[in-house]
């Protein structure tokens, strides 16, 4: 038989936050419910000395936390890697605890777990007392008006039923949306009966125009949830500290927050593919990003959507599923959306063959085709205060008016997309 390698505890530190996530999702059951949500654990983790950790070499292989309160102390976690059970080390991180907790002034100590919880043994076997004569009882407070001041002070706000269906056309990428992301989020009770877990964190990437931004605004109106978008460039002009400290600052803030639909867009600014050297000035910022999402995933209610028009760029790291449950491709209109889109803008213009128009704007995203029926229907409007003949916009009007737009794709921009596709999306 061959011997396991010796273990040996030592205190908590920030970059083991990553490992302490993966072991916290290791040890927990499908179905359980957490008393403290592991972005709570952590935070104290961070604040204070009451967490030990246990390491093989540079793995990390058990954790514990406690909170000190007074006279009492409360045992968070104890979480243990699977094939590390069962070897006295959950047993070993709490009596450290024990000692921490003791210097401080504690003499009660108490473990609120869930049943069958990991850690349950090691309470056990520690002396720790099993009560079944308590009932526990919870209120999570609705959003309210005392989160609007956090709301407000995010940027973010409530925005106005029905986006979702304005959404024309599309219908390839509203019904991959729809069905992972949406459907999940808005019935969550029933998405736990088929173990399915709703996502935390989506990327949606594709050329320029093709509504990205619009999706993830779609989305937010459609749960009902506050809708923040971060703007990297702006935090960086906003404080003096550095943008990886107002990163901190802003998930912060988001923790206030019951629910909240959290949008980046150009991703790539604060999450681009690291050189490997201390001296890179991108290079702190994504590793600061890359810490605070496992925290932003722990609370219910929240998703992170991030946009790119280059998800090449993008981090590895960055990328992994344990950080983003997908990453779906938001490609350039097909002839029936282009269709559903030109439909949309020309609502005034009856007699307009939209059949021609779809045919002429064959490279034109959701953004161009806004463009050439706006320039259309003005050409027309300045026909009409001209001559004043009660003359509709014709099919000739939008014809010249997409003759004289740039398109936004290219053919090779398509095959780039392709390749992405194949590459890199995950559905």
């Amino acid at each position: 038989m061959v011997a396991m390698p010796a273990w040996h505890l030592r205190d908590y530190r920030d970059d083991d936050l990553d490992q302490a996530i993966l072991i916290w999702e290791e040890s927990r059951q499908a179905s359980e419910d957490p008393v403290f949500p592991v972005s709570e654990v952590m935070a104290e983790a961070r604040a204070g000395q009451n967490a030990v950790v246990a390491v093989v070499g540079d793995e990390l292989v058990g954790m514990a936390a406690a909170r000190a309160s007074g006279q009492r102390g409360w045992v968070l976690l104890v979480a243990l890697a699977a094939r590390w059970r069962q070897r006295g080390i959950g047993s070993a991180l709490l009596t450290e605890l024990e000692r921490r907790l003791r210097a401080l002034g504690v003499r009660r100590i108490s473990a609120l777990l869930p049943p069958g919880a990991a850690g349950t043994t090691a309470l056990e076997h520690c002396g720790y007392r099993l009560r079944d004569d308590l009932v526990y009882y919870e209120k999570l407070e609705p959003q309210g008006p005392s989160n609007a001041g956090a709301l407000t002070e995010l940027g973010g706000r409530m925005l106005p039923e029905g986006l979702w269906d304005a959404m024309a056309g599309m219908e390839r990428e509203k019904q991959v949306v729809e069905r992972r992301v949406v459907l999940p989020l808005a019935e969550p009770t029933l998405a736990d009966r088929y173990g399915v877990v709703p996502p935390k964190g989506v990327i949606l990437f594709g050329p320029p125009g093709t509504g990205k931004t619009s999706f993830a605004r779609a989305v937010a109106s459609r749960l009902g949830w506050p809708f923040v978008e971060l703007f990297p460039s702006r935090l960086a002009a906003d404080t003096s500290e550095g943008l990886a400290a107002a990163l901190r600052e802003v998930f912060a803030d988001l923790a206030e927050l019951d629910s909240v639909l959290l949008f980046i867009d150009e991703v790539e600014e604060i999450a681009g593919v690291r050189s490997g050297m201390a001296v890179d000035p991108g290079h702190g910022v994504t590793n600061e990003l890359l810490k605070l999402i496992p925290g932003f995933r722990e609370h219910d209610s929240r998703l992170l959507a991030c946009a790119t028009n280059s998800v090449r760029s993008l981090d590895p790291a960055f990328l992994r599923p344990g950080r983003f449950d997908y990453v779906i491709p938001i490609g350039p209109p097909d002839a029936t959306a282009r269709s559903a889109i030109w439909d949309r803008y020309l609502r005034a213009a009856d007699s307009v063959d939209v059949a021609q128009l779809v045919v002429a704007s064959e490279l034109f995203t959701p953004a161009d085709i806004e463009f050439a029926a706006r320039k259309g229907a003005q050409a027309a409007f300045e026909r009409e205060v001209t001559h004043r003949q009660g003359r509709p916009a014709t099919t000739e009007d939008y014809l010249d008016a997409i003759a004289d737009t740039r398109p936004t794709l290219t053919a090779q921009a398509i095959e780039e997309f392709s390749e992405d596709i194949e590459k890199y999306s995950r559905l």
